[in-house]
């Protein structure tokens, strides 16, 4: 376990983080389940540990196992201090979502690269009163990740679209159609619910993170919208969640045997974030940020 920051250069350990349907990959070894525990509060569920090819994995149920937990109530900061505890590197972040294009029909994936944030009711950063940080968010998801990505899907022949706008919503509920086509006039490729914080807190823990977003459905705004049966749905859903077992044990080897610094600069994202000064800070933020921000805190 990582209890300090984890440096520059370590051994990739990825994680992914989506449903369990995910996690039933074939040549997963060594696997252990195994409860972290966070300075931020329960995560979604415990840890699947393993390895795959040789290549160290940590699995994280996003909504938990059975899908218990709506994406309001996720505990987005515990989930990543318990990833970068459990000594994760690079995420690789599996979601649904809907599409606002023609051209991005059901089972398509997108590789996104932009983020618009329209929630609300969730704790977006780990630094808060007592200890002030501000990181970049220019281009939040790791351009060397994307690359492992896309090659694996084109070796997979899945239906891809690399780079596009991710638009989070609050939910639970879906998009109201005038929503949906404002979403649509800002050019946002496709909505879903989880994504931020999610990525906004990878960066500040240092992770190199990725999106992977699966389409399953044309949002509201899509005149045949109201066609589209639960079967389907349904259909879409299983035939995603296969091709995403399929490209994590492709892209995996791809990422295996990395020990040199993220050449995108995800993982010294703190090195003049931090705001701060060190006779100011709160001893009990240090402690709490001892795995997200250790290396630059001196933990």
């Amino acid at each position: 376990m990582a209890e300090v920051g984890t440096p520059p250069g370590t051994p990739a350990v990825i994680g992914v983080i989506g449903g369990s349907g995910v996690y039933d990959i074939d040549g997963l070894e060594n696997t252990r389940w195994e409860k972290v525990t966070s300075s931020f509060g329960e995560p979604s569920d415990a840890l699947l540990m393993g390895e795959l090819a040789g290549q160290k994995m940590v699995f994280l149920p996003r909504h938990g196992r059975g899908h218990r937990i709506p994406p309001s109530e996720l505990n987005f900061c515990a989930n990543i201090d318990a990833l970068k505890r459990a000594g994760v590197t690079e995420i690789i972040s599996v979601s649904a979502c809907g599409s606002f294009k023609e051209d991005l029909p059901p089972g398509t994936f997108v590789i996104a690269d932009q983020f618009i944030d329209r929630t609300v009711a969730r704790e977006k950063s780990f630094f808060t009163t007592g200890l002030v940080a501000h990181v970049g968010m220019g281009h939040p998801v790791c351009s060397r990740l994307g690359d492992a990505i896309e090659a694996s899907v084109k070796e997979l022949a899945i239906p891809y679209q690399r780079g596009g706008t991710y638009l989070t919503m609050e939910g639970p509920q879906f998009s109201t159609l005038a929503e949906s086509e404002l979403y649509r006039s800002w050019g946002c490729d496709v909505i879903g619910m989880t994504n931020m914080p999610e990525a906004k807190l990878a960066r500040e823990a240092e992770m190199c993170y990725a999106t992977v977003a699966m389409v399953t459905d044309f949002d509201c705004w899509h005149p045949d919208h109201d066609h589209v049966t639960v079967d389907a749905i349904i259909g879409v859903l299983l035939g995603n969640a296969e091709k995403a077992r399929a490209l994590v044990k492709d892209a995996a080897p791809r990422l295996a045997g990395r020990t040199e610094t993220c050449s995108a600069g995800c993982q010294t994202a703190l090195e003049n974030a931090i705001i701060t000064g060190p006779d100011a800070r709160d001893p009990k933020m240090v402690e709490k940020l001892s795995a997200v921000a250790g290396r630059v805190l001196g933990g």
